[in-house]
């Protein structure tokens, strides 16, 4: 498959938190919210490929985090962020928006978000939020690190 795959997960992106101990137990665990969203992640992914197998080649990875402006915020200050003068410098940070995102469509799209070998991130303010993934192979490289395509 040479083609690039698209995967939007719909609804307010979640970033992927730190991960939660049972101070008694000492056991790890990745909170409920974060879990949910992967899981929704996963489903979208399944769809995109519709029943293809992961890709086992070098990718490269768009992602764009589409927030939605704070509520709170003036009607020009709104337009202003929709037309991308203004910028989400908030948290969550970019990085676990990415954490959430490749968690998700590990061993769906690709074999191991170890063959992610390009990423670009954006987060944006939109009118519908939701996060947008698109993967796309890379060519191969000869030994002299030209393209054999």
């Amino acid at each position: 498959m040479n083609t690039a795959v698209t995967i939007t997960i719909r609804g307010e992106p979640v970033a992927k938190g730190r991960p939660r101990f049972v101070r008694k137990t000492g056991i790890a665990f990745t909170p409920s919210h974060a879990r949910k969203y992967e899981a929704h992640g996963r489903l979208a992914a399944q769809l995109a490929m519709n029943g293809k197998p992961p890709l086992a080649v070098p990718v490269r990875a768009d992602i764009t985090v589409d927030l939605l402006a704070p509520a709170s915020w003036s009607a020009k200050r709104r337009e202003a962020a929709l037309r991308g003068d203004i910028r989400p410098t908030t948290r969550p940070d970019a990085d676990n928006y990415v954490k959430a995102a490749l968690d998700a469509i590990n061993e769906i799209v690709v074999t191991d978000d170890s063959m992610i070998v390009d990423l670009v991130v954006t987060k944006k303010y939109a009118t519908v939020p939701a996060l947008t993934i698109t993967v796309t192979p890379l060519p191969a490289l000869t030994a002299q690190g030209r393209s054999a395509a």
